[in-house]
C-alpha cells in the first residue's frame, strides 16, 4: 500500500505545544489501534467503535491544521476497512470525508472504495475533489473516469499537480486529447481562458495545442 503523505505520529505531536492537546492525540491513537479488528461494539448506521467519535472531534482538540493527518492516522491505526471507511465517508462532514479520500492508499488493496472516489467527483467541493485524485485513484480510476476525474480539476479550478501520477496516465491517450479539446472549444466559445493546465495535459497526450 502507499505510504500516507502525511506528517507521523512524531512529527504531530512534536507541533502540538498543548499538553492537553498532545494527551487527547495520544488517548486517540491508543484508542484507535486498540479497535483494530475488533467487531463493533455495537451495529449502528452512524457508529460502531468509540475512536470514531474521536475522528469526528480531531479538528476541534488538536486543530484544523492537524486535522487531517490526525484524522487519517486515526485510520489507519484502526486499520479501517471499507465499511468502516465508507460509513464514515457518508455519515461525515465535508473534512472528515477528505480524511477518508486521503487514507484509501494506506488502507485499501483494489478497487473496493472506488465508489467513494466517484462520489466526491461529482461534488463541486474542490477539497474533496482534490483528495480523491490522489494515488488511490491513479491506480484504481478506469480510463474514462480517470479522464472525467483530469476534466474536474480543470472545470473547478483544482491544480493539474494534485491529480497524481497524471503524466503517466496522460501520454499518448488519445480520447483525452480529444476531450480536452472539446472542453477548451467550449469555454473559446463562451469567451473564456483556456487554463494552463489545460495546455500541459494536452501537450502530454501527444496532441498539439496550437489553436487554444
Amino acid at each position: 500500500m502507499t505510504q500516507l503523505p502525511f506528517p507521523t505520529r512524531d512529527d504531530i505531536a512534536a507541533t502540538l505545544s498543548d499538553p492537553t492537546a498532545r494527551a487527547w492525540f495520544d488517548a486517540a491513537l491508543a484508542e484507535a489501534a486498540g479497535a483494530a479488528g475488533t467487531p463493533p461494539d455495537a451495529p449502528s448506521p452512524y457508529l460502531a467503535h468509540p475512536w470514531e467519535l474521536r475522528f469526528a472531534a480531531a479538528g476541534r482538540h488538536c486543530g484544523h491544521r492537524h486535522a487531517d493527518a490526525v484524522r487519517t492516522l486515526l485510520l489507519v491505526e484502526a486499520r479501517a476497512g471499507v465499511e468502516t471507511l465508507t460509513r464514515l465517508y457518508r455519515n461525515g462532514s465535508g473534512a472528515e470525508r477528505r480524511a477518508v479520500l486521503l487514507a484509501l492508499p494506506a488502507l485499501v488493496e483494489g478497487p473496493h472504495a472506488v465508489h467513494l472516489v466517484a462520489d466526491a467527483l461529482r461534488s463541486n467541493d474542490t477539497g474533496l475533489v482534490s483528495a480523491a485524485v490522489g494515488p488511490y485513484a491513479a491506480t484504481h480510476l478506469d480510463p474514462h473516469a480517470w479522464r472525467h476525474a483530469v476534466l474536474k480539476c480543470l472545470f473547478t479550478g483544482v491544480p493539474l499537480d494534485t491529480v497524481a501520477h497524471w503524466t503517466d496516465r496522460a501520454a499518448g491517450d488519445g480520447e483525452l486529447a480529444r476531450m480536452l479539446g472539446d472542453h477548451a472549444a467550449e469555454r473559446t466559445a463562451a469567451g473564456r481562458d483556456v487554463p494552463g493546465d489545460l495546455r500541459r495535459v494536452l501537450t502530454l497526450t501527444g496532441e498539439e495545442p496550437k489553436e487554444l
